[in-house]
């Protein structure tokens, strides 16, 4: 696996690995929620952080993670590659890069990505109600513990 950053090339790939992963993995949101999402994805989301980019043995995108200084902000792996360690090779390439001072925000109801982060030394620091967008999902605020 290659990890490479954002380039506009990709980005509808990158939605799509987005937009695939999320219906697969936020059973708690509604239709019109994923829509709502979508359109800040392919708008917006993508370009207003830092993206890096795995790419498979093809050189196609597979998966992604996104940051803004020491914050995750995404972190999306094409469903047909998940259980791979895609998520940990993204995850490592940013404490490479940005060191262990990392936070992340995790929505309550997806215990798989709490999961993941919690198995890589990730500890809950605080909880919010509402989501970024003022949306009743509520966000556990994490920090990496090494």
């Amino acid at each position: 696996m290659t990890i490479i950053p954002y380039h506009a090339d990709i980005h509808d790939q990158l939605v799509d690995i987005w937009h695939r992963a999320v219906r697969q993995t936020h059973s708690f949101l509604s239709e019109e929620d994923i829509q709502f999402y979508h359109q800040m994805v392919r708008e917006a989301a993508l370009t207003s952080v830092e993206v890096q980019v795995a790419l498979n043995e093809n050189r196609e995108p597979v998966g992604f993670i996104g940051t803004d200084g020491q914050m995750i902000e995404m972190l999306f792996i094409d469903p047909d590659y998940h259980g791979q360690g895609i998520g940990k090779q993204l995850l490592n390439h940013i404490i490479e890069q940005k060191g262990s001072d990392l936070t992340v925000d995790v929505n309550e109801q997806n215990d798989g990505a709490k999961g993941f982060y919690e198995h890589y030394g990730f500890v809950q620091t605080g909880r919010s109600e509402l989501d970024g967008s003022g949306r009743p999902f509520p966000l556990l605020h994490m920090k990496l513990q090494r």
